[in-house]
């Protein structure tokens, strides 16, 4: 891997993680266009992926610093947690977190097999591209968002993450589009939307991390690993700020038309040329 190639994937990763296009989606389609693997081994992946987290943690580290400090007076003041959880929105924040990160934890356990399978057609990609686009056209239709996270919302979402396992399906436009629905505040949804991504994605660093330590580090160089986490943490940051312009803006949907334009064009190549 050289430089170039490091700087790219790391674009890639960061613009396309945040933003409501499908990152898995493109790399399967990338893969069956250029008729090869891209060489992103499990090390490359683990520091691209801290890129990731690192947009998260910048962008939104009020919020975050809040719930941490919010999360340690809860636990060193056992005596007064039934009326911290009751007074307190950001300790209930904390637990919805936890609680959204169950279904995406059954479905990466229980339909392993199914989800990696559909990593090999790049025409299920494509059609999957069709429905987030039809997911954020949607969003245009949301009305009156002016509620907070419960349980049950949280939960809801979470299972939204859970179902953008599926190559193709964008996990930022799927949860948005169903805390929108589910009448969020649009500050709410974004907090929430990408705070349940930091456990999700520490999770898959952890199984990453686990890989190098049986299999040992791969040889990429230093400096290609460098390039690649800073490309993404600062494509990251850019996406992340953009994306939040746009959700206030209620102008998602228009990412629609680039998804159905992707899916479209990916049906014809992959299915009939």
């Amino acid at each position: 891997m050289d430089f170039i190639e490091a700087i790219l994937l790391g674009i890639l990763q960061g613009i396309t993680e945040f933003l409501p296009v499908s990152s898995s989606g493109h790399l399967v389609l990338a893969q069956a266009l250029l008729g090869r693997e891209l060489d992103r081994g499990i090390t490359f992946e683990v520091v691209v992926h801290f890129g990731s987290l690192f947009s998260i943690l910048v962008i939104f580290r009020e919020r975050i610093k809040l719930l941490i400090v919010t999360a340690f007076r809860f636990i060193s003041d056992p005596k007064n947690m039934a009326d911290n959880w009751k007074n307190q929105y950001n300790v209930r924040f904390i637990f919805y977190v936890l609680l959204s990160m169950i279904p995406a934890m059954f479905v990466g356990l229980l339909l392993k097999d199914y989800i990696e399978a559909a990593f090999a057609s790049p025409v299920l990609v494509s059609c999957m591209l069709l429905v987030t686009g039809a997911l954020l056209y949607s969003t245009q239709y949301s009305y009156r968002n002016d509620q907070d996270v419960t349980a049950l919302k949280g939960f809801i979402m979470g299972i939204a993450q859970a179902l953008a396992i599926m190559p193709g399906i964008s996990r930022s436009g799927t949860t948005i589009t169903t805390g929108l629905f589910l009448r969020l505040k649009r500050s709410e949804v974004a907090d929430f939307s990408f705070i349940m991504l930091l456990p999700v994605l520490a999770g898959a660093m952890l199984l990453e991390f686990l890989d190098i330590l049986e299999t040992g580090f791969e040889g990429v160089a230093t400096g290609e690993l460098t390039v690649a986490f800073f490309a993404s943490f600062i494509s990251g940051v850019i996406a992340l700020k953009y994306l939040i312009k746009l959700l206030k803006g209620k102008s998602l949907h228009y990412f629609a038309w680039y998804c159905w334009l992707v899916g479209v064009s990916g049906i014809i190549y992959f299915g009939f040329l």
